[in-house]
């Protein structure tokens, strides 16, 4: 499987978790009265207490409507193309959170399991694509690759 692949649903996995806790304020201390802020009482936090504060997952429709913007006309995907191309994201999103969920697989286990699961993703998305497509697919994977490691590198150096 392609690397390249892997990283770039893994940032978006993260991407849309960093973007759910930022919706409820984690991480800062400044968020909707977490932590004593924002002028919430007491009778304000033992219903927050009481109330379930687990944050909701972004639907997979949702994400791939987001991949799908890009990639439509990076592309030039034809309608059929990008209902076909939107439908494979949508499950490989849905198969991989039910991957991380699963607790009975070890981390190895599931990160396998999702090396195979992009390696179907990958050559079903091909299925679909004509030549140029395909080459300009493997280009935007490539350079997505790319920045991913040129940010980890600023990362290391800050």
């Amino acid at each position: 499987m392609n690397k390249t692949q892997f990283f770039f649903v893994l940032t978006l996995i993260l991407l849309s978790f960093n973007t759910t806790f930022a919706q409820y304020g984690y991480g800062n201390g400044y968020g909707n009265g977490y932590g004593g802020y924002g002028g919430m009482g007491r009778n304000s936090m033992s219903q927050m207490s009481q109330a379930d504060t687990k944050p909701k997952e972004i639907p997979a429709e949702v994400t791939v409507a987001k991949i799908m913007e890009k990639l439509k006309p990076e592309l030039n995907l034809d309608e059929l193309q990008t209902i076909a191309i939107g439908n494979i994201y949508t499950d490989i999103i849905k198969s991989q959170a039910a991957i991380i969920k699963d607790e009975k697989l070890s981390q190895q286990q599931k990160s396998d399991e999702i090396k195979a699961l992009f390696e179907v993703n990958e050559r079903k998305v091909n299925e679909y694509l004509n030549e140029e497509q395909k080459l300009k697919y493997k280009a935007l994977k490539e350079e997505r690759g790319n920045n991913k490691k040129e940010k980890k590198k600023k990362k290391k150096e800050d």
